[in-house]
């Protein structure tokens, strides 16, 4: 007779099971690498609602870019289950559900700024998605003068600036933004960050986002999880209001949110044998 099951772990704190057609859901989710002495995602259970703006912090190597391969649908999880909008990761993708913003721009060198933010309206012309008039997304990140130049003519904010465009480009209900702004200078970065918030206010697709930056995550986000050694903490919630009023980093709940994170994000790190 086999013997009986371990429990499973308890839910995180705040954790519910609403309905697939309006959230995020990874139920159980595991996946693990031989070269780590821990799984990269250990059960890991999560609910992102539509429209929310998500950010997951943590130490380098914490499973952060796992996470988002696997909701992009480019790995599959060894355990668990996961949905976007009722939709397998792999199905949403082949839909053109999903946007997806590296660190690195990987814009194409031959084509000009405009054609590669046109780029995937034109691969996608079948799928069934809408899309952004590609020179008026150009005028909302400042790109009008740089549009017939190409991507070596342009500096590391501007070549950002045209993946982030390209992304918008055709309405995603998701985008996926793995250290978007970790290449960036400090003050291009907060002007990467704020010039996203534009955006993302206008359309309110759900975003997933991954940063080092603690002020980073609680500027831009709706909910801020630390991911260490495979576990997902509880969310925290961030009241600072939508839009963000000016100012704000320099509030006392901006300082108290930061202080909390940062403390978590220690645990973390040190846990991590950091």
């Amino acid at each position: 007779m086999a013997p009986p099951s371990a429990e499973p772990p308890a839910r995180p704190t705040g954790w519910s099971a609403p309905g697939p057609e309006g959230h995020i859901l990874l139920e159980g989710v595991t996946k693990r690498f031989a070269a780590l002495g821990w799984p990269a995602l250990d059960n890991v259970d999560l609910s992102i609602p539509r429209g929310c703006f998500f950010t997951v912090i943590g130490p380098s190597g914490a499973g952060k870019s796992t996470l988002l391969r696997i909701l992009a649908g480019l790995a599959a999880p060894d355990g668990g289950r996961v949905s976007i909008f009722g939709e397998p990761p792999r199905q949403a993708s082949r839909a053109k559900h999903l946007g997806w913003v590296p660190q690195s721009p990987a814009l194409l060198p031959w084509r000009t700024v405009a054609e590669n933010v046109r780029l995937p309206l034109q691969v996608n012309r079948a799928a069934r998605c809408e899309a952004r008039d590609p020179e008026e997304i150009l005028a909302r990140v400042g790109l009008t003068h740089a549009r017939n130049m190409l991507p070596s003519q342009l500096s590391g904010g501007m070549r950002q600036r045209v993946a982030i465009a390209r992304a918008f480009a055709f309405l995603p209900r998701v985008l996926l933004m793995d250290e978007p702004f970790g290449a960036l200078d400090e003050m291009t970065r907060e002007h990467m960050a704020h010039l996203l918030l534009e955006l993302w206010q206008a359309d309110r697709p759900t975003v997933v986002f991954v940063t080092h930056s603690v002020a980073e995550a609680v500027l831009l986000s709706d909910r801020v999880a630390v991911l260490g050694q495979g576990r997902l903490s509880a969310p925290v919630e961030v009241d600072l209001g939508r839009p963000r009023p000016e100012g704000i980093e320099d509030s006392e709940r901006f300082y108290q949110l930061t202080s909390s994170l940062r403390a978590q994000l220690r645990q973390a790190f040190l846990g991590a044998g950091g």
